[in-house]
């Protein structure tokens, strides 16, 4: 399958991962997923900013970093960080991880960089051996985490009278919650096809009976969440993916991956790429206003204005190397 694009913004340089792959310690959930073979890559990202035609000063932004995941491990290998530029870090929403920088003067033709390299060891997901025993949480009275995961997104038109009026038709005649989460997912790659093309949403790839991998989760998602099933977007470079989540016999929650588009994995993900965010439905952090929602964090810069300064040219750093 054609990898599907990340919304316009994405990365400069691809190179070569630096990859392992062998079996580990099994750090496999109980009643949950089962995790496979690893793979270890470096992603380095971050900014470099050079002051052209002028001093430049307040400049300010953020670029979204990896960060933990049960399936995946994150450490810091490498800094390279100008004396000029503070960074801190910051997790929205608690899903999105942020290494946010400031640069309160730049001399003219200076450059100032912050770039950070993450060692990042990922794992492949298996699917459950037993799937008998899940069953749904309470979509009247979710918890803070699962909430947001309920509701619409940006192109998930979760609570649309035509996603709505599907959710009470397709697998609501199965008894175990995992059969009926099944049949969603089986009938979404039944009736859009992967087409290759800009981002729709789910009510438009419904609609046309296409989409792109977006699309093809977006719709996934939003027939899950308008039959108050949580589910949310994972992103990976150049792809992205569903999850879902169940609780087990004891009443404890799982997030299960499934592959909206490519080849069928429900329950299981055949995916080693670094996770890059995990959600689709995020406050701009640089926005006053609630209402301002994005599907995916994108990298953010400011500064003042200086009388007679010049303007920062930026490079965004967001590259697997060797």
């Amino acid at each position: 399958m054609r990898a599907c694009r990340l919304i316009g913004f994405l990365l400069l340089t691809i190179g070569a991962a630096s990859s392992a792959l062998a079996q580990f310690d099994d750090r496999s959930e109980p009643g949950g997923t089962k995790m496979g073979k690893e793979e270890t890559s470096k992603w380095r990202c971050g900014v470099i900013i050079t002051a052209s035609g002028g001093p430049c000063q307040g400049i300010s932004g953020y670029i979204p970093v990896p960060t933990d995941w049960p399936e995946q491990q994150v450490k810091v290998a490498h800094e390279d960080i100008s004396r000029e530029v503070s960074i801190k870090y910051q997790t929205l929403e608690g899903s999105v991880r942020i290494m946010m920088f400031t640069i309160p003067h730049l001399e003219s033709g200076k450059e100032a960089k912050a770039v950070v390299t993450f060692e990042i060891r990922r794992t492949m997901i298996l699917a459950p051996e037993k799937t008998d025993g899940y069953k749904f949480v309470d979509a009247n009275h979710p918890t803070n985490e699962l909430r947001s995961y309920l509701v619409p997104s940006p192109k998930i038109e979760s609570r649309d009278p035509k996603i709505r009026a599907l959710a009470k038709e397709v697998g609501v005649n199965k008894e175990k919650a995992w059969d009926h989460v099944e049949v969603i997912y089986d009938w979404v790659r039944e009736h859009v096809k992967y087409k290759a093309g800009s981002l729709k949403g789910a009510l438009a790839a419904l609609r046309d009976g296409d989409g792109e991998c977006e699309d093809l989760s977006a719709l996934f998602i939003a027939i899950c969440r308008a039959a108050g099933i949580p589910a949310r977007t994972v992103w990976v470079q150049g792809h992205c993916y569903p999850e879902f989540y169940l609780l087990d016999q004891n009443g404890k929650g799982h997030w299960f991956p499934c592959q909206a588009a490519g080849s069928r994995a429900f329950g299981c993900i055949p995916e080693l790429r670094p996770i890059l965010q995990k959600g689709d439905n995020f406050h701009a952090p640089h926005s006053n206003k609630t209402r301002d929602r994005e599907r995916y964090v994108a990298e953010y810069l400011k500064g003042k204005p200086v009388p007679g300064g010049g303007r920062p040219q930026v490079q965004w750093i967001r590259e697997i190397v060797n």
